[in-house]
């Protein structure tokens, strides 16, 4: 049976000025998957997600999440909401001024400025340690971090506040295939232990194959397909094609199925 949708977008329209980078697009994210958007430069992946957060109006079109209409909500009514997200934005987007440790505690006072400092602290630490830092990171500044290190610190700020529902924005750009493939299974092991829903935005298609439930691909300015990447290898479109098909895809099908189907006698 399919998950409830925790994501609804129908019609979505966005502009900037006369370029029109959605037009009619529909997406639905069911509750407790792994969710992949893939598509060209420029197509408007974060954009769409910017739509979803509410830091982009769009030009018409419906948003809910948790069955809570999106667009034009009253302020009070949307903090509701979005504190039953966390959002990971493409670089971490860091703080450079704070400490790892102040940077996840950034939206606990926001939402809960109530908190002690000491309790602050405990929240934080635990989001560090969950996010697989080690424990001295949380006094250091995004500078004293490697890349890796900065992406796992905007992590852990995106878990701050126990959210059910997860935003990643291109988490392994610029990461080495290594640090690539621990950020996916840090990621996969998040979303069994917590509970979560993900909406992954990424171009790496390791990613896509290693963790991800089903994959959108946005072209011609929409959602032209949704499903598991068996599926969307079936549809005849330029796109999908080159993409799934071409040298690079062929090379991740071919890890996935050597990491899935290993050979008789080796390990």
């Amino acid at each position: 049976m399919d998950q409830p949708s925790i994501i609804s977008v129908q019609g979505l329209c966005n502009s900037f000025g006369e370029q029109i980078i959605h037009q009619d697009l529909n997406l639905e994210v069911r509750r407790g998957e792994i969710l992949g958007v893939v598509g060209g430069s420029g197509t408007g992946k974060s954009v769409l997600m910017r739509s979803i957060i509410g830091l982009q109006e769009p030009v018409a079109g419906k948003i809910r999440v948790f069955d809570e209409g999106m667009i034009r909500k009253e302020e009070d009514e949307a903090t509701d909401v979005r504190r039953r997200w966390g959002v990971l934005f493409q670089g971490g987007a860091l703080f450079s001024t704070l400490t790892v440790a102040e940077n996840v505690q950034v939206p606990l006072r926001e939402f809960y400025p109530d908190f002690s400092k000491a309790l602050l602290d405990e929240i934080a630490h635990y989001k560090i340690y969950l996010s697989g830092l080690p424990a001295d990171a949380a006094h250091k500044f995004p500078s004293e971090l490697s890349g890796g290190m900065r992406k796992r610190a905007g992590l852990a700020r995106a878990l701050a506040i126990d959210p059910e529902l997860l935003f990643l924005d291109e988490p392994t750009a610029g990461l080495d295939p290594i640090g690539a493939a621990n950020f996916d299974n840090l990621t996969r092991d998040l979303k069994e232990t917590l509970g979560l829903t993900v909406f992954l935005i990424t171009h790496d298609l390791d990613t896509l194959y290693a963790i991800c439930d089903r994959v959108a691909v946005i072209a011609d300015k929409k959602v032209i397909a949704v499903g598991a990447i068996e599926e969307l290898l079936a549809i005849d479109h330029p796109w999908i094609n080159e993409y799934f098909s071409g040298p690079r895809g062929r090379a991740a099908r071919r890890g996935h199925d050597k990491r899935n189907n290993p050979q008789p006698g080796r390990s």
